[in-house]
């Protein structure tokens, strides 16, 4: 089911990707708070964590322009929320805590899953490589953005699942669409089971076993 062909979708696509943008450059901005960086560095964080997964996504599949090339308002959009942002954080004293970031990184994480999984699928990737495609859109941003930051990047090194949050919500998008559940199915299911088990990690402390040699 290609779901290229229903009106609407492409319009919800698009929401989707300017709320994930948007959640994803709001824990870009909190890192590099945490980090004491200057404005110029809060926008340099909060854009590569915006746009660092899909790009990335981008490249592995030759579309081009990168998806914020097309719509250059993301980067209008990114600089504001910024400045905005900023102004925010210090006229309430907002303390740019670790936990501060982690709604709009899990809320940035299904979304911008959903939305690699559905842009893989559109220009015909087999299931596999459509799941990674989600996976690699939802969690490259963030590690980047932690690279930035000179940390060890979370999804990696938290032990509570992140990737393979994303995994799983990929997943039930695939199996959605070979059920021919309704246009709009899989994409939300995509996100809601990817930010759910996110939420639900965090809540139960879900650990990964850590390798040590």
């Amino acid at each position: 089911m290609d779901l290229a062909e229903t009106p609407w979708i492409p319009t919800l696509r698009f929401v989707l990707e300017i709320a994930a943008t948007a959640a994803f450059a709001l824990s870009g901005m909190i890192a590099a708070a945490r980090q004491r960086m200057d404005a110029v560095g809060v926008c340099v964080v909060a854009c590569v964590a915006a746009f660092g997964g899909g790009t990335l996504r981008d490249l592995l599949l030759d579309q081009r322009p990168f998806f914020w090339v097309r719509h250059t308002g993301y980067v209008w959009g990114i600089l504001a929320l910024c400045v905005g942002a900023m102004l925010f954080m210090r006229q309430r004293h907002f303390k740019p805590t670790e936990r501060a970031m982690l709604l709009p990184d899990t809320i940035g994480l299904g979304l911008f899953a959903a939305i690699g999984v559905d842009v893989a699928m559109a220009v015909g990737m087999p299931a596999l490589i459509a799941v990674m495609m989600g996976v690699i859109t939802g969690v490259f941003g963030g590690v980047l953005r932690d690279v930035l930051c000179n940390e060890v990047p979370q999804a990696f090194s938290d032990h509570r699942p992140y990737a393979l949050c994303a995994f799983a919500g990929g997943w039930v998008d695939v199996a959605l669409r070979q059920v021919q559940a309704p246009d709009w199915a899989p994409l939300l299911a995509c996100v809601m089971v990817t930010a759910g088990l996110r939420v639900l990690a965090l809540w139960r402390n879900w650990q990964l076993p850590a390798w040590r040699v």
